[in-house]
């Protein structure tokens, strides 16, 4: 029979997946660490922890936001009813990330496709409204340093409408 590490590794071959595997010493533990790849957010690190009973699924998404927490906890909550497999979970420094549990009987090629699929989505689709939410005055301050030394703003086009309108963004 075959165990849920071997199928998880069987899984990022498969998949031509680069990740760093390793075996915790006590539990016999095994992690694997991977970088999915995004267009708002460019690399979203993931870690698949095949533990006794279960598959943890632990994905980064943002840092502690720097502004408006309720809004950004409201927006998370919210954004969980509408997702498949994975939630927003807040760790105790603020910082967001994307979280599974599965059973270790589920874990199967085709579901950790759908599990990362959504992690990849969910990260990459709401890495922009997150920022815009808890960095409003940080963005706001980085675009006009920007125009007002004749840089580049390529970096902040997802935000211009709200930018030059002067207006707080609306996620």
């Amino acid at each position: 029979m075959t165990s849920a590490a071997d199928t998880v590794r069987a899984y990022l071959a498969d998949n031509d997946i680069e990740h760093e595997e390793t075996t915790r010493e006590g539990d016999g533990a095994t992690s694997f660490s991977i970088s999915l790849p995004g267009e708002r957010k460019l690399q979203t690190p993931v870690r698949l922890d095949v533990g006794p009973h279960a598959l943890g699924v632990h994905a980064f998404v943002c840092r502690n936001p720097d502004e408006n927490h309720a809004r950004v906890h409201r927006w998370l909550l919210e954004r969980n009813l509408k997702m498949y497999a994975v939630s927003f979970a807040v760790d105790r420094h603020g910082d967001i990330y994307l979280e599974a549990r599965l059973p270790l009987a589920a874990v199967e090629a085709d579901e950790l496709d759908r599990i990362l699929g959504s992690v990849l989505a969910n990260a990459d689709e709401s890495f922009n409204a997150i920022l815009e939410l808890g960095f409003a005055s940080s963005i706001r301050k980085e675009w006009e340093w920007r125009i007002s030394r004749g840089e580049s703003t390529r970096n902040l086009e997802a935000f211009r409408g709200w930018l030059e309108a002067g207006t707080d963004p609306a996620p």
